[in-house]
């Protein structure tokens, strides 16, 4: 079997049931992101495929988001090995279920372990059965396997909904059987919306989702383990000896942080506030259609990552755009009636494109504000503010008012030879910025980066935001020294995916 268009097929698959199973996410904590952090370890592998490294269990390892992904990353080793040793998918599937029961400390059923565990006895009962055989068998045991989680977690009954892990898990299956048979993926299933209990949630004990990589040699997994448990729980610590992969529920990721620096180098450092995730699945599914909210939220972005972001915070419109690639008028309008709601307030984050949202605004057929936030961190930050059930003008003010208390920092590449108030920074190296102004160049990232957040910490502030570009920069040695250098600080660390900026920062 050809493993890249197996990973594109599970890909796919995800991609296409991503926002439901994100719904669906209320245990173990109700962040809804189970989905978005499949996807992004499914498609961790698919890049990795194509770009001609055949290392899959690395791939799903380093690129393994949350709790759900450094499951499902285990899965995939174990499935790797497993297949590996017989070429079969009975092993494969033993394997995989082994090895994801092996990463958890408090195994709990009901949950995507069970499933994946359904999965390996439904495919040793059938080992004589050829692949496009036994692949709708899996996916029917597997679709019954997730229907029962919600009677085996007492969690998921009280909500009404089955187990987003095990959901997801399933439509990786389904896609791969769908390309095996050479059929067309099956149209996602419509969903009844949510109960009320399921949509309202109480958030963890712990603040911060963090999850990171230690690289080094000798790495001793157990010691990392015993480092960490004190500080959170759903605590995950897999991989091999030159490489970690660390995920913990925690108040302090600056101590989680340290007990990696401690044992080699911490890369893909990621770390989510996950009570305003809580707080923002909640709001998005109490007004999940245009009916109930009188203002939607228009925000030009760029980045797929930057886009989750948005629309994880309510924004409904979501248009390409930003640096060197501003949208049209039309373009613009085109989003504000797409949202279907009776007004519309549009964040332009960027100042060339607040022209052309003010002619949409006077456009459109519906009471439109905009909000002139001159870049993407000052647009997250007035999404803070955003109301569904107040007037755009309401909305517009209090998301204004917000968006001018954020501080802003990036670095980007100079195309050019600068020169400003003694900083000589050439052509091609990094240029720091601080709300605009050239403050740091080099060669060196990791310097740059420090120059702007010391600048950003010049005053008083309580939560700095890191958002890592398409070329996703490690940032482990710059977090770990503002963690030691000021640990009352906050720190949010998430994949944006913007082009020409490897970082943006904010501080609030």
């Amino acid at each position: 079997m050809n493993e890249l268009e197996l990973a594109r097929a599970a890909e796919t698959a995800l991609e296409r049931n991503r926002a439901r199973i994100d719904d669906l996410n209320v245990y173990p904590v109700p962040d809804g992101d189970t989905g978005t952090n499949m996807l992004l370890t499914v498609r961790a592998v698919r890049e990795a495929l194509e770009s001609g490294d055949g290392d899959i269990v690395r791939a799903a390892l380093l690129g393994a988001r949350g709790n759900s992904g450094v499951i499902l990353s285990q899965i995939i080793r174990g499935a790797v090995e497993g297949f590996e040793a017989d070429g079969s998918v009975a092993s494969a599937l033993r394997h995989g279920s082994d090895a994801a029961y092996a990463a958890v400390r408090e195994p709990v059923e009901g949950t995507i372990l069970t499933v994946v565990r359904e999965l390996a006895d439904e495919a040793e009962s059938r080992r004589g059965d050829d692949l496009p055989e036994l692949l709708p068998a899996l996916v029917a045991r597997g679709d019954e396997a997730v229907a029962r989680t919600q009677e085996q977690l007492e969690l998921l009954r009280k909500a009404g909904v089955v187990d987003a892990g095990a959901a997801g898990l399933v439509e990786i299956v389904r896609g791969i059987a769908a390309y095996v048979s050479g059929e067309p993926l099956p149209e996602p299933a419509v969903t009844e919306p949510l109960s009320a209990e399921a949509v309202h949630q109480e958030a963890s004990r712990y603040r911060y989702c963090t999850t990171f990589v230690v690289e080094g040699e000798g790495l001793d997994r157990e010691a990392l383990e015993r480092d960490l448990a004190p500080i959170g729980d759903s605590l995950l610590v897999v991989g091999d000896a030159s490489a970690l992969k660390a995920h913990v529920h925690t108040d302090d990721p600056g101590a989680a942080l340290r007990a990696g620096t401690a044992l080699g180098v911490i890369e893909r450092v990621e770390i989510s506030n996950m009570h305003l995730q809580t707080a923002q699945r909640e709001e998005r599914l109490s007004h999940g259609g245009a009916d109930d909210r009188r203002t939607a939220v228009v925000a030009v972005v760029a980045g797929e990552g930057n886009k989750r972001l948005f629309q994880s915070m309510g924004a409904t419109g979501i248009v390409d755009g930003g640096e060197t690639m501003n949208p049209s008028t039309e373009d613009l309008l085109g989003a504000i009636e797409s949202t279907g709601a009776p007004e519309a307030v549009v964040l332009a984050n960027n100042d060339n494109v607040v022209l052309a949202a003010r002619q949409a605004a006077r456009l459109a057929e519906v009471p439109v504000t905009v909000v002139p936030t001159g870049s993407l961190q000052a647009g997250l930050g007035a999404m803070l503010a955003y109301d569904p059930a107040a007037d755009a003008e309401t909305n517009a003010a209090a998301m204004e008012e917000l968006a001018s208390g954020v501080a802003t920092g990036a670095v980007t590449i100079a195309s050019r030879a600068v020169s400003v108030d003694g900083l000589n920074v050439d052509r091609g190296s990094y240029l720091g910025l601080a709300d605009g102004e050239p403050v740091a160049g080099g060669t060196s990232f990791d310097i740059v980066a420090s120059s702007v957040v010391e600048t950003l910490l010049g005053e008083p502030r309580d939560v700095l935001t890191f958002i890592t570009g398409a070329d996703e920069p490690e940032l482990g040695p710059i977090l770990a020294q503002v963690a030691e250098r000021h640990p009352e600080l906050e720190l949010e660390v998430h994949p944006g995916g913007q082009p020409h900026y490897p970082l943006l920062l904010s501080a609030e």
